[in-house]
């Protein structure tokens, strides 16, 4: 459950930079939070929950793999000292290598990277509760089949190392999979077969809010 004065980071790629502001970065504005997800999951806490006092930051930079969010992880993690952390990497780290090879990202990289931030995390911030998000596709537009199995591969990563380190997953492939009923057209949801459309994100939210609350 979420606490009275929690700071909430979502960190990721583009999926959860969604268009946020590098100026204004610390209010509860859309341009904080951007156009995605998070903006709309944050939208839904501060209405519903105002007297928990919440304050929800937005890290996610366009691009991201595994390695660069390492990279800044001091700064735009540690540092902010949030009591609760939403990951979403990975997409990049299996898609950048489509063009260009020398920018893969191996499997055992991915996970071994992954697993120190969390445990970086947990030493210097006792008591955070970090959430775990699986990447996501749809096969259509950038996405064909040369993915597979790979970007499965890496959502069994997360939920391994959420199941390992006791984090809260978010089954956010699952969650896409189960709207599909709703609207059949993959690209309703993900109109890249990456990026989630608006639907698609609130689907997003939805699911990180039912996982996290």
């Amino acid at each position: 459950m979420l606490k009275a004065n929690d700071v909430i980071l979502f960190q990721g790629d583009s999926i959860t930079d969604a268009g946020r502001s590098r100026q204004n970065v610390h209010g509860h504005g859309a341009d904080a939070l951007g156009h995605g997800y998070a903006c709309l999951t944050a939208a839904k806490l501060l209405a519903l929950k105002p007297a928990l006092n919440l304050t929800i930051l937005n890290r996610g930079i366009s691009g991201n793999k595994v390695p660069q969010l390492a990279e800044r992880w001091q700064v735009d993690c540690l540092d902010l000292k949030p009591t609760v952390v939403s990951i979403l990497i990975g997409v990049n780290d299996t898609w950048h290598a489509k063009n260009n090879p020398a920018l893969a990202v191996p499997l055992d990289v991915y996970e071994n990277v992954y697993r120190d931030l969390i445990e970086k995390t947990r030493q210097a911030l006792p008591g955070v509760r970090l959430v775990l998000c699986e990447p996501f596709v749809f096969k259509c537009g950038a996405v064909n089949d040369t993915w597979f199995p790979e970007i499965d591969q890496r959502r069994d990563i997360v939920a391994k190392l959420a199941h390992d380190h006791r984090c809260t997953f978010v089954a956010f492939q699952k969650a896409l999979n189960d709207a599909l009923p709703r609207q059949s057209r993959l690209e309703y949801w993900l109109g890249d077969g990456v990026h989630p459309t608006l639907a698609g994100h609130e689907v997003l939210s939805q699911a990180w809010l039912k996982a996290v609350r």
